[in-house]
């Protein structure tokens, strides 16, 4: 199956998919947006009698018994520790603190709404209290606020049977003051996240949405005024899961904008009786395949941008699950023993697994412009790869255009850094780029004329082609416009061979002699053969070869993951010193088809003989 997506035609999917939405979803006036409110509490994500009904599952399923217990040993040893402090450590963010007084409250009401055991009430209030009394929950940082006022709207609602009148409105003036007070004026003058398409949208509306259906009925004006921007804003970040339910910066933070963006939803459909239609934008039916084909065998994820390696999980896998019968989505979420509190009210225990579900091994997520192709979905030692061409000047992302991680055998044998600290000078402004781990020099890509800054020109770039087909499945990017705008052609062509050995294919006409080079990231300890032209790869007992095809005169040496001599070195960066990169440097080329084919190599087997000729990309 081929498939072409010309960029300038993917770069317009979201914005026409938002221009359709917007004429499509029907967002009552703030008058009639309360108009369908349930009465009662809680309402926010369950009802009474969806907390009924999972009482009764527990009964009956091993899982949710099992993930129960952990959450009531969670909550127990919650007892007898202090509630969360004021604490900015950074000097910016009072983030872990919003979360850490987040998921106490979630886990508490949980139990409370299951047992009834006054103990994780007074534990809740202990640490809903606390909080209450904090100066500010720090605007400035608008996630520390939005997250917090999420915690309070589940402290209020699932909590309410429990409190008195006057904790009740305790907890009302502290969602007013701290979270409604200073949105409002995001929400006036249209600024900031409420215009971003990015996270910080889904979570700040998302935060926001919970608190004002939380307190609909005693405070009926603001709640609908806040309900109703919220709806008007998620729309704008909601459009970049067109077409296919990617997302640019990465599946870290798909993970955090779904687990805020979804649970919004919920409690849309659970307080009001309808999610506005907000869940059939395009590509959010779409979405929970993300996850599943962005994680390799060995459990890590292709982390491109400021994403972390490990596994991406999240309850909102169990409502996307039932929102979009999607079986798979909910086997995926489920095969983890740390559950989230969500994870109990939403479980799904209609499970299918990829392979049963007959999955196609690979997957092109246009848009974001990612690829993933593997040899299998059962076998942990299979071949697995990620290539992205995309947008590297999207929020959180990096140099990366052309950048790939690899698995065999189950291990990372090509990894990828992720990010760096978010406290370094300028590490979101003017000094971004002068870190390694966020240049193209850190990542497992192409550098063409190094010394320039930055080192790759901030651009979209393509996929142009995609295949898979039983025995081979393919990608070939389009990457001229960030790492060589002036030349005629850069592409990189990423091929899954046999379903096991990976070929990385590198054609470039650049018109002037040009300097290139070509880089691999790995924790495997590398060893050279005579010829240079042959690298055997050895991490855990396990070996991969890497051999250079094309051209004769290329040869890898073995570097530091370290800037080179004409890069900048910040005072302040993340030591790399237990990693290393595989490369090859060709100090003056004009026409060039650079190609490297990686093999497993099953105990005390040897490399096999190269192939006698490279196919152009063209004939691919």
């Amino acid at each position: 199956m081929k498939r072409i997506a010309p960029m300038w035609f993917v770069l317009v999917l979201s914005a026409v998919a938002l221009a359709a939405a917007e004429s499509r979803l029907d967002i009552p006036p703030t008058n009639t947006i309360l108009a369908t409110l349930q009465s009662g509490h809680p309402r926010l994500l369950a009802r009474a009698g969806d907390f009924a009904a999972l009482q009764a599952r527990v009964g009956r399923e091993a899982q949710l018994q099992q993930w129960l217990a952990r959450l009531r040993q969670e909550a127990a040893a919650l007892l007898d520790q202090p509630p969360s402090k004021y604490e900015i450590p950074d000097g910016l963010r009072l983030l872990s603190t919003s979360r850490r007084v987040l998921h106490r409250v979630q886990t508490l009401g949980l139990l409370w709404q299951l047992d009834h055991d006054r103990r994780w009430a007074d534990r809740a209030w202990r640490e809903l209290d606390a909080a209450a009394q904090f100066p500010d929950w720090n605007p400035r940082h608008f996630l520390d606020t939005a997250e917090m006022t999420h915690a309070f709207a589940i402290g209020y609602d699932w909590f309410y049977d429990a409190w008195t009148p006057a904790q009740r409105e305790t907890l009302r003036q502290a969602i007013l003051k701290h979270g409604f007070t200073p949105a409002l004026k995001v929400y006036t003058q249209n600024s900031g996240w409420a215009r971003a398409r990015h996270n910080w949208n889904q979570v700040c509306n998302g935060g926001l949405g919970m608190g004002a259906l939380a307190l609909a009925e005693v405070e009926p004006a603001l709640a609908a005024r806040i309900l109703h921007a919220a709806l008007h804003s998620i729309q704008i970040a909601m459009a970049e899961f067109a077409p296919d339910g990617a997302w640019i910066e990465g599946p870290g933070y798909w993970a955090y904008a779904t687990s805020y963006n979804f649970v919004f939803l919920a409690a849309l459909q659970s307080a009001l009786g309808t999610d506005f239609k907000l869940a059939t934008l395009p590509g959010v039916d779409q979405t929970g395949w993300y996850p599943l084909y962005i994680s390799g065998p060995t459990g890590e994820t292709f982390n491109y941008a400021d994403s972390g390696s490990g596994r991406v999980r999240g309850p909102q896998l169990f409502w996307l699950a039932r929102r979009f019968q999607q079986p798979v989505f909910a086997w995926f979420e489920a095969q983890q023993d740390t559950p989230h509190p969500l994870d109990l009210l939403w479980h799904s225990p209609a499970q299918t697994d990829p392979a049963t579900a007959r999955l196609p091994l690979d997957k092109y997520f246009r848009g974001s412009e990612a690829v993933t192709l593997r040899g299998s979905w059962t076998d942990p030692n299979a071949t697995f790869v990620g290539f992205k061409a995309g947008r590297n000047n999207a929020n959180h992302g990096h140099l990366d255009v052309g950048d790939f991680v690899l698995d065999a055998l189950g291990e990372r044998w090509a990894m990828d850094f992720g990010r760096d600290d978010y406290n370094l000078p300028g590490y979101f402004g003017a000094q971004r780029w002068h870190y390694y781990r966020l240049r193209a020099e850190g990542h497992n890509t192409l550098v063409v004329n190094p010394g320039q800054e930055p080192d790759q020109t901030l651009a979209g770039t393509p996929i142009r082609r995609f295949e898979s087909r039983p025995t081979r499945a393919f990608a070939i990017g389009d990457l001229k416009d960030a790492v060589a705008p002036t030349a005629r052609r850069v592409e990189r062509g990423v091929a899954l061979l046999d379903r096991q050995q990976v070929l990385v294919q590198d054609e470039l006409e650049t018109g002037q002699p040009a300097a290139v080079w070509w880089f691999m990231h790995t924790e495997a300890k590398v060893t050279l053969d005579a010829s240079a032209r042959l690298a055997t790869l050895e991490r855990r007992g396990k070996r991969l070869a890497a051999r250079v095809l094309a051209p004769a005169d290329a040869r890898f040496t073995v570097m530091k993951a370290e800037p080179l001599p004409t890069s900048p070195r910040p005072a302040k960066q993340a030591n790399n010193d237990r990693y290393r990169k595989l490369a090859i440097h060709l100090p003056a080329v004009q026409e060039l088809r650079l190609a490297v084919l990686f093999t497993p190599l099953a105990d005390g087997a040897e490399p096999a003989a190269p192939p006698q000729a490279v196919t152009p990309l063209a004939q691919w």
